[in-house]
C-alpha cells in the first residue's frame, strides 16, 4: 500500500479515518476531530462567541429588569434552548407549532407559540400541547380563532393560556390596536376554557432599521400602540401581565417603551443583515453581539485568476451578501445549486481544498437547510447539536 501523502500523514492520528467521524460523533467522542475532517457545506458554531452572546443578553435583562423569552426560530435546537433557559430565559418563543411540539416535548416550560394557530390541524395540536403542559401559550388576532380555540380546549377539558396578537407594523398578522384589540382580549377573557394572559406585538420593521435613534423612533411608533392596548386591558380589569415582543435589534430599547419581555432570537448567532444596523454608541457595525455561526465550505476549483469555486450554492443558502470571515475584500457570488464563487482584486487567493467560513446573510433560512451544528473551540470540534428537521418535531 502506498504511503499516505505528507499532508495527511502529518495531520491524521494513527488509526483515525474519515469513515470513523460519524461513528465517533454518534457516541460523543470528539477527540482529534477538527473542522478539516467535516463534510461541507456545514454549519459551525464558535463556542466562545456563542457563550458570550447568551451571557450578554442575560446580563442586560438582569440589569434593566426586562425579561427574555428567547425565540427558537433562529436555531430550532433543544440544546440551545436549554442553555438559554439555564441563563435566565423565561421560556422559549416558537414561530411554528412543530417548533412548539419540539420544545414542549423536550420538557421546556413556558413556551409561547407566536403565530396564531388556524385550521383544525394546528388548533388541535395547540390544544394538545396545552393539555400536556399548562404553561404553554398561544396568540390570537381574530375573534373566530378565539371561539375555535375555546371550543377545542373545552373538548379537551383544559384551559389554554392565550394572548391577543396586536398589529405592530407588519401587515402579516395582528389585530388593530386600541379598543378593537381590547375587544378581542375581552372575548378571550370571557371564554370559559381560555385564560387571557396578555398582549403580543412584534415590530419586524424596527428590528432591522439602521441607526439606533431611528430604530428607537420606529419601535416607539410600532410598539407604542401595543403597550397602550395592554394598558386599556388592565384598566378594564383584565390580567394583561405579559406585554411581549421586541427583537435583537431593539433589545436595549423595548424596556423604555413598556414591554415586559423580549422575544429576541438572532443574538445567539448574528448574521450579516444584523451586522450593519448600527449601535447605540453610533458605530455603523452592530457589535453588541458577535457572529458565532458560520457556514463552513471548501475551495473545490481554482482555474481562473482572481476567483475560486466553493461547494456552497443555492442549496446551502449562499447569498451575494454573505461575507468571508477575516476577508472583507472578498466578494461572494452564487453559481447554482452546488457552487459558489469567491472573487477578489487585491490580496492573496485561496488554496485548493482550503476550508473557508462564511457569515450568512439570514440565519432563519440558512439554519433551515441543515440538520446539525458543529460546535468548535478554535479548530477543534467539541460538540454536535441537532437541528429540528423541516418536516416537523417528530424528526428530533
Amino acid at each position: 500500500m502506498a504511503a499516505a501523502p505528507a499532508a495527511f500523514a502529518a495531520t491524521t492520528p494513527k488509526g483515525f479515518r474519515y469513515a470513523d467521524v460519524e461513528a465517533r460523533i454518534a457516541r460523543g467522542d470528539f477527540r482529534g476531530i477538527t473542522k478539516d475532517d467535516l463534510g461541507t457545506p456545514a454549519l459551525v458554531v464558535d463556542k466562545a462567541a456563542f457563550d458570550k452572546n447568551i451571557r450578554t443578553m442575560s446580563e442586560h435583562c438582569k440589569t434593566t429588569g426586562i425579561a427574555v423569552r428567547s425565540h427558537c426560530k433562529i436555531h430550532k435546537s433543544v440544546h440551545i434552548a436549554k442553555q438559554q433557559v439555564a441563563m435566565g430565559s423565561l421560556g422559549i418563543s416558537c414561530a411554528t407549532i412543530a417548533e412548539s411540539e419540539l420544545m414542549v416535548g423536550a420538557g421546556i416550560r413556558n413556551v409561547l407559540h407566536t403565530c396564531q394557530p388556524a385550521g383544525k390541524n394546528k388548533i388541535m395540536r395547540a390544544v394538545h400541547l396545552g393539555a400536556k403542559d399548562s404553561t404553554f401559550m398561544v396568540v390570537a388576532d381574530d375573534p373566530e380563532t378565539v371561539a375555535l380555540l375555546n371550543e377545542a380546549a373545552a373538548a379537551a377539558g383544559i384551559k389554554l393560556r392565550t394572548l391577543v396578537d396586536i398589529y405592530a407594523g407588519l401587515t402579516r398578522h395582528g389585530h388593530a390596536a386600541g379598543k378593537p384589540g381590547l375587544e378581542v382580549a375581552k372575548k378571550i377573557d370571557a371564554s370559559k376554557n381560555l385564560i387571557f394572559s396578555g398582549v403580543m406585538g412584534y415590530s419586524g420593521v424596527a428590528s432591522h432599521t439602521k441607526g439606533w435613534e431611528q430604530r428607537r423612533e420606529q419601535s416607539r411608533k410600532d410598539v407604542g400602540p401595543v403597550v397602550e392596548t395592554a394598558m386599556l386591558c388592565r384598566k378594564a380589569g383584565l390580567n394583561a401581565a405579559i406585554i411581549t415582543g421586541g427583537s435583537t435589534g431593539t433589545y436595549n430599547i423595548d424596556k423604555e417603551i413598556g414591554l415586559t419581555e423580549l422575544q429576541a432570537g438572532s443574538y445567539v448567532f448574528m448574521d450579516s443583515a444584523y451586522n450593519h444596523i448600527g449601535t447605540r454608541a453610533g458605530s455603523e457595525r452592530y457589535s453588541d453581539f458577535g457572529t458565532s455561526l458560520h457556514v463552513l465550505t471548501t475551495v473545490i476549483s481554482r482555474n481562473h485568476a482572481g476567483q475560486v469555486t466553493i461547494d456552497a450554492g443555492n442549496k446551502a443558502m449562499l447569498k451575494p451578501t454573505d461575507q468571508v470571515v477575516g476577508r472583507p475584500e472578498v466578494v461572494v457570488e452564487n453559481q447554482g445549486a452546488e457552487f459558489g464563487l469567491l472573487k477578489w482584486k487585491d490580496g492573496n487567493g485561496f488554496k485548493l481544498g482550503e476550508k473557508v467560513e462564511l457569515i450568512t446573510t439570514n440565519l432563519d433560512t440558512t439554519t433551515n437547510c441543515y440538520d446539525r451544528y458543529y460546535v468548535c473551540e478554535g479548530d477543534k470540534l467539541v460538540d454536535v447539536w441537532p437541528i429540528m428537521g423541516r418536516a416537523g418535531a417528530v424528526q428530533r
